[in-house]
């Protein structure tokens, strides 16, 4: 992932340096997905792929506790 954005689930995934980590920020791409209110020095980790891993989490997450309350 040279660009590092990358796309899952409906979201935007951008990953960037802060210091010396990496972090995730985290967008949707359709108006029927939530914000995901988070700061994105929650997502701080060593590599690029432990960042993107996070940020897949986060929205997985996100994504689980909607499916849930509808139900």
């Amino acid at each position: 992932m040279p660009s590092g954005r990358s796309q899952y689930r409906g979201y935007e995934i951008e990953l960037r340096r802060e210091w010396s980590n990496w972090c995730a920020s985290v967008h949707p791409t359709r108006d029927d997905l939530p914000i995901l209110a988070q700061s994105p020095l929650r997502t701080l980790s060593l590599t690029k792929a432990d960042a993107l891993a996070a940020a897949k989490h986060n929205i997985d997450e996100a994504l689980g506790d909607i499916k849930k309350n509808v139900a």
